[in-house]
């Protein structure tokens, strides 16, 4: 574990269902990656700046020097797998894109990112070739609990919620982090945002766990309160603070980071990162399935695939350094 994330994970976090369903598609610029359609803010987009200097299409949304990571089946491994998902021959995962990095769609309609790299991953380790099944949110976990999918893999966070009907399997720890226009004069600081407008998307621990409960924080001491800015979805929160109607943007910290790398220098994540909690895969509980996916998982750690699928998409801090069940070692 990345030492400022162990610190981190001593501070447990209660933190609400994920809901950032889909994410800066608008107003930045994602050379080497899918676009979706623009007309919800081509109008808005045209009156501040022209759209054709900050939106291109791509052609397959990977990013650039991205390869393929499939690793050969281990045979020990291969034999804890299920033996109805063994002949089946193909593991399943509901995804509910777009939530880049950990899934979208690329040009062709396929669902990519990283979630669905390491799922892939695990699979091959396992001796099975991988689906992805595109799904409301709302509809993947009863799908994983009713053995309609195998896993779900759509910006889990796993809680003790969840936990009551679920095993996750972890895979990266992630916070909440802040983003400021690079041109800011005055630093945002989140300890000291009183009176600040700050986009968020709508339900998020962003908002719920961080920005109102600050913004409460302001008022109680007599200060001005943070205005919030709450959008449903992230792309449109991104788009007002880029557009200067925000001061400060706060979404999760591989959202956050992947906004800021791929908005031609225009934002910047700011502060540390907080709130640190496990996203895991989720399984059937106490499924047979877990422990031969917690297995593969690990193999990929041992064999530096898993770092190495990460840092394709320009994940580098929250790594584990050995697979976790409900945040629990596996022996």
């Amino acid at each position: 574990m990345i030492e400022s994330f162990t610190r981190l994970r001593k501070q447990p976090q209660k933190r609400p269902t994920r809901s950032m369903d889909k994410l800066l598609h608008s107003t930045l610029r994602f050379p080497k990656f899918h676009k979706r359609a623009l007309v919800a803010t081509i109008g808005i987009v045209a009156t501040s700046f022209t759209l054709a200097s900050c939106v291109t299409n791509v052609e397959d949304g990977t990013p650039e020097g991205w390869e393929q990571i499939v690793p050969a089946p281990v045979p020990e491994i291969q034999a804890l797998v299920p033996e109805a998902l063994a002949q089946r021959g193909v593991l399943t995962a509901g995804a509910n894109p777009p939530f880049p990095p950990f899934e979208f769609k690329d040009s062709d309609g396929q669902i990519i990112g990283v979630e669905m790299d390491l799922v892939r991953a695990m699979a091959g380790v396992m001796g099975l070739d991988f689906t992805p099944q595109e799904q409301d949110f709302s509809l993947i976990l009863p799908s994983v609990q009713a053995g309609t999918i195998d896993v779900g893999a759509s910006g889990f966070t796993d809680n003790e919620e969840r936990r009551a009907n679920f095993d996750f399997i972890d895979f990266l720890y992630a916070g909440v982090q802040w983003v400021q226009a690079t041109d800011r004069d005055t630093p945002v600081d989140p300890d000291n945002a009183c009176g600040l407008t700050v986009a968020v998307q709508r339900t998020t621990v962003a908002e719920t766990d961080d920005v109102r409960p600050r913004s409460e924080e302001c008022v109680a001491a007599g200060k001005e309160p943070i205005t919030i800015l709450s959008y449903e979805t992230a792309d449109t929160a991104a788009t007002a603070l880029i557009l200067g109607r925000a001061d400060a943007l706060a979404a999760d910290s591989p959202v956050s980071a992947w906004a800021a790398e791929r908005s031609e220098g225009r934002i910047e994540v700011v502060g540390d990162i907080y709130l640190a909690a496990p996203f895991g895969f989720a399984f059937p509980l106490e499924s047979d399935l877990t422990p031969a996916a917690a297995a593969a998982f690990q193999h990929l750690i041992d064999t530096g695939d898993y770092q190495r699928i990460l840092t394709q998409w320009g994940i580098e801090e929250g790594l584990l350094d050995e697979a976790l069940i409900n945040e629990k070692p596996l022996s």
